[in-house]
């Protein structure tokens, strides 16, 4: 199955379409990558076991979760029990004594958010991208730059309220009607803005990265079909422009990323204990000048190598499965045309 070089026409698929094929690229996408990130914190968890009210980040490939450490339970699955020697070694032993299923902890409760972020995320690019080559005469090479961005927004500011309150269902144990009353104090003593909390540094990674992202992709995408004389990508085109250009945005938002992660651990903490936001002093700026204060400036570009082999993979794997996913709908509208088309056939 191939996918045009050259953007479809606005109505090659529906919007339905786009967001079946997207759908279809999430799933597989958190599947294949999920027990990467399981793995790494297993080992986290081996050299610094994670204690009551601690929070580590938990990533299915498609947007990082913050999940609580419980008190006292061993029976959670990253507090399971285990000696690893290594990551080949984690996968193994984790297989042979837990069952393959196992590397697929945590996963079902974060596709909750993670699939529909995802889709609103990639249909808004495709419609937006299609809406903005149609205005920009001359430039519109640089329509997938701005419309990776929008779409980034839009899916980023939908999706921060429900991650807060999911956070706060895990940290505090509440019922929903319980969180309702919390959420209406927070409101009210803050605002609503209360519930974008952490929407600001969010943004200052995602933005860059999604505009950098399919920049890059739509012009490696473009210049592979040009060097293998092609005016349709195959899969392993796309496959190796999404690998190449989630590769280069994740290097250069690193800093924003280490910031990111570094404020959503310690809200979600402050959280756990049950104080008021308003005592966190974490700006991003402020954080940023900690990380640097206490370790550098490579501070801000820790876990370099670990955030490349998850993000290139997962970039390469989503929109590869995307585009076949477009370009079976592109093909089965065709053939529907040309039947409906035909003599005796309405």
């Amino acid at each position: 199955m191939t996918s045009k070089c050259h953007e479809m026409t606005p109505g090659g698929i529906t919007p339905v379409q786009q967001m079946v094929s997207s759908c279809s690229g999430a799933i597989l996408t958190s599947l294949l990558v999920t027990p990467l990130d399981v793995v790494k914190i297993r080992l986290q968890a081996q050299h610094n076991p994670f204690l009551k009210g601690r929070c580590f980040v938990y990533c299915n490939g498609l947007m990082d979760h913050l999940c609580l450490c419980e008190n006292g339970n061993s029976k959670v699955w990253y507090k399971a029990p285990g000696h690893f020697s290594g990551t080949l070694d984690a996968f193994i032993k984790i297989i042979r004594h837990e069952g393959i299923k196992s590397l697929w902890s945590g996963l079902p409760p974060t596709l909750v958010m993670a699939v529909p972020a995802t889709v609103i995320y990639f249909t808004c690019y495709d419609q937006l991208c299609v809406a903005l080559k149609a205005r920009m005469e001359g430039q519109t090479e640089m329509a997938p730059l701005f419309a990776g961005a929008i779409a980034r927004v839009g899916s980023v500011t939908v999706i921060s309220p429900l991650e807060l309150i999911r956070t706060k269902l895990q940290s505090q144990k509440q019922s929903y009607r319980e969180l309702g009353a919390c959420i209406r104090t927070a409101v009210e003593s803050a605002g609503w803005l209360s519930l974008w909390r952490g929407w600001g540094p969010t943004l200052l990674r995602d933005v860059p990265f999604s505009a950098m992202y399919w920049y890059n992709y739509e012009k490696g995408k473009a210049w592979l079909c040009e060097r293998n004389n092609t005016t349709e990508a195959t899969f392993a085109i796309t496959f190796l422009s999404g690998a190449a250009s989630g590769a280069i945005a994740s290097i250069a938002t690193l800093p924003f990323d280490v910031v990111k992660t570094r404020r959503q651990v310690e809200l979600g903490e402050l959280q756990a204990l049950n104080l008021s936001l308003c005592k966190s002093s974490s700006s991003t700026w402020s954080v940023m000048s900690r990380i640097v204060a206490e370790s550098g400036p490579r501070g801000l570009f820790a876990g370099f190598l670990p955030r490349l082999i998850k993000v290139a993979p997962a970039c390469a794997i989503m929109i590869s499965t995307y585009e076949f996913g477009k370009a079976f709908f592109h093909k089965q509208n065709q053939e529907t045309r040309l039947f409906r088309l035909q003599p005796g056939n309405s």
